[in-house]
């Protein structure tokens, strides 16, 4: 089945000599992994490498199968162009550790509107400002809303948080929580918003560690979740 649709690329895998695996998020019809025979080596072809870096956003034209089978690509244009992303040292490797992130939560071959204008609205915001620091963090954190396991805050005051339910609690659950300095810190990002990110104050020390709670939530909350390679550069790069 021929489909047009907007997608965001996850990943780029090189498979034999000329060609490459790219896998995107789809608007219409989620993720997707497609085989681009030849590109390359082929200058002259439709096709370019540069098109699929790491949540570039495209409108593909694209040849569809079966569920859990490779597709092919009939055409596809870069849409909303960065400008900073791909230039900027601190954003490429929030780029890179982002799109590590979603390949590992997202496996779901259909449609999910609302998930694509999050990551697509989220990624515009960060291309067009300057101070990322905490972005990463509420991405993350935000993202759990569409995966479906955003933190329940009506019992917020309460001094644990069980990472396993997702929680609040007046006592310690047996495994998986956290409690004082890091559940403060923790708390600092809850029901903010992108434009309100970087009033938050974190010291390298407190941004690794809300990082490294999130990293858990989503290791608790999603089968076969792995951590990010690109994990140590960005630690190295907010350090």
């Amino acid at each position: 089945m021929i489909v047009t649709t907007k997608a965001i690329v996850l990943s780029s895998i090189k498979y034999g000599d000329n060609n490459l695996i790219v896998k995107c998020y789809t608007e219409k019809e989620g993720a997707k992994s497609y085989l681009l025979r030849g590109i390359l080596s082929s200058k002259k072809g439709k096709l370019k490498t540069a098109y699929f870096q790491p949540l570039t956003q495209l409108k593909l034209t694209a040849n569809h199968n079966n569920k859990g089978t490779l597709n092919g690509i009939k055409e596809v244009e870069i849409i909303n162009h960065y400008k900073t992303i791909f230039t900027n040292i601190t954003k490429q490797s929030i780029a890179f550790f982002l799109s590590e992130i979603l390949v590992f939560s997202i496996q779901e071959e259909e449609e999910n509107v609302d998930l694509y204008e999050y990551i697509e609205t989220a990624l515009i915001w960060l291309d067009s400002h300057q101070k990322t620091t905490n972005f990463h963090l509420l991405f993350l954190l935000n993202l759990t809303k569409y995966l479906g396991f955003y933190p329940e805050t009506k019992n917020i005051k309460y001094e644990y948080f069980d990472l396993s339910e997702g929680q609040f609690l007046q006592h310690p659950p047996k495994f998986h929580f956290i409690s004082g300095a890091d559940l403060h810190e923790f708390k600092k990002i809850l029901g903010i918003n992108f434009e309100t990110v970087n009033e938050i104050e974190f010291n390298a020390k407190s941004r690794q560690q809300v990082l490294a709670i999130l990293i858990q939530y989503f290791e608790l909350h999603l089968s076969g979740f792995r951590k990010p390679k690109s994990l140590d550069v960005l630690k190295t790069i907010f350090s």
